[in-house]
């Protein structure tokens, strides 16, 4: 199996950024976790992060036909972005979404996901751990 897991905006920004509700640990953190835990599951894993939400639209379109899944969390563009779900829909990959935090007990704005109306799983409010237990849907669910 071969997994894109996409990072959208500010996630570059792990260990930095308002570390009471996203941790201590950095990017490169995130992606040593899932790497040693995808090598484990004997599942391929391949990284992008972006702030640019066309760079996102473009990773998605070339992930077609090339991935039998995709992890993404889309940062704030969960909450805004029209372009995102339509390159989903496009490409028909099956996606799980992953928040870091519990995006239901944050601002209003956060309480809507334009991701969640194609991703067949969500997860929030697990950490990092939550990008573990998108991969292991992933693969229950191939």
């Amino acid at each position: 199996m071969k997994i894109l897991v996409i990072n959208g905006p500010n996630l570059n920004m792990l260990g930095i950024r308002e570390k009471s509700l996203y941790g201590n640990e950095n990017y490169s953190a995130l992606v040593r976790k899932i790497k040693e835990y995808a090598r484990k599951k004997g599942v391929r894993v391949r990284f992008f992060q972006s702030n640019c939400e066309g760079a996102i639209v473009t990773r998605i379109q070339k992930a077609y036909r090339k991935f039998d899944g995709i992890v993404l969390n889309a940062g704030a563009y969960t909450h805004t972005s029209v372009a995102i779900l339509d390159a989903l829909k496009s490409v028909n990959i099956p996606t799980a979404e992953v928040h870091i935090t519990e995006i239901a007990k944050r601002e209003e704005f956060r309480k809507v996901s334009y991701v969640s109306l194609y991703a067949q799983k969500t997860i929030c409010g697990l950490g990092f751990d939550g990008y573990l237990r998108a991969i292991d849907f992933l693969c229950e669910n191939k």
